[in-house]
């Protein structure tokens, strides 16, 4: 495993451990399909939430969620839609949520950002 997957498993692992103290549910971690990859889908109440983590070791390049770009949302959308067709949650709602961490804060920051805009037309 390459040093970038190891840091991406730290961030998503933070962010389940934050989600699962506010009470959601993990179903998935790292639901991949060939065109992508959502890094974790959870319960939240009665509502799927798919969840993008952003995670960075300094902010030379910006805030951890402003990477979660349209063309980045679109990919997400293609995952999701597979998932929810194949899955029991056809006709659940949901949503998709941005948990971004900080590392070069202490102790790490985590940002929940949630039901972000999903462009039209996607």
């Amino acid at each position: 495993m390459d040093e970038r997957r190891r840091f991406g498993n730290q961030g998503e692992a933070l962010a389940a451990e934050y989600l699962e103290s506010k009470g959601f549910r993990i179903l998935e971690r790292q639901y991949t399909r060939p065109y992508g990859e959502i890094d974790l889908i959870c319960l939240d109440g009665e509502e799927v939430v798919f969840v993008e983590v952003k995670s960075r070791r300094t902010n030379q390049y910006g805030y951890p969620e402003d990477s979660v770009t349209p063309k980045k949302i679109r990919h997400l959308l293609r995952v999701i839609e597979e998932y929810l067709v194949s899955s029991r949650f056809f006709e659940t709602p949901w949503r998709i949520d941005v948990v971004a961490i900080e590392f070069y804060c202490q102790p790490p920051q985590v940002t929940h950002i949630k039901a972000i805009d999903v462009p039209e037309n996607y």
